[in-house]
């Protein structure tokens, strides 16, 4: 029996195979793939989860750092403290426990422009009796 050799020169062993010199990229292909799609179907639920109807206004953006706490008003005239149903006689107190937490940030206000002013008027005031001091209107950019 002679001995077998293999094509890089040396003696070929039973039951050992051989090493790839190349980079098979196929499963690196597929988990980014994976991760896209998850990414693509998780960020539209990043987004505040009442849907409103904003005004569009030319005003500069506000550049505020951490995460801000904003009450809606929807068209219908439903308030919502980020994603939670508030009574409007139940506001002031919802937000009062929420300073005592220790929130002292800015509050946006994001009013459905189909509801009428006095409405958002009324919850901005009540916001303010809650001890807010910095609240901002959240509006659309103007269309050019």
């Amino acid at each position: 029996m002679g001995a077998q050799l293999n094509p890089a020169g040396g003696r070929h062993r039973p039951g050992r195979t051989k090493h790839m010199a190349e980079i098979n990229v196929t499963p690196f292909v597929d988990v980014m793939l994976v991760l896209l799609i998850v990414f693509m179907v998780a960020a539209p639920l990043l987004v505040v989860g009442v849907n409103v109807d904003l005004p569009e206004t030319a005003a500069s953006p506000i550049t505020d750092q951490g995460e801000p706490l904003t009450v809606t008003v929807s068209e219908d005239g439903v308030i919502y403290v980020q994603d939670t149903v508030v009574e409007y006689e139940n506001l002031v107190p919802h937000l009062e426990a929420i300073a005592v937490a220790g929130y002292d940030q800015r509050i946006f206000i994001r009013g459905d422009q189909n509801r009428a002013y006095g409405d958002v008027a009324r919850v901005m005031g009540r916001i303010n009796s809650a001890g807010f001091n910095r609240i901002g209107l959240v509006m659309e950019n103007e269309a050019e």
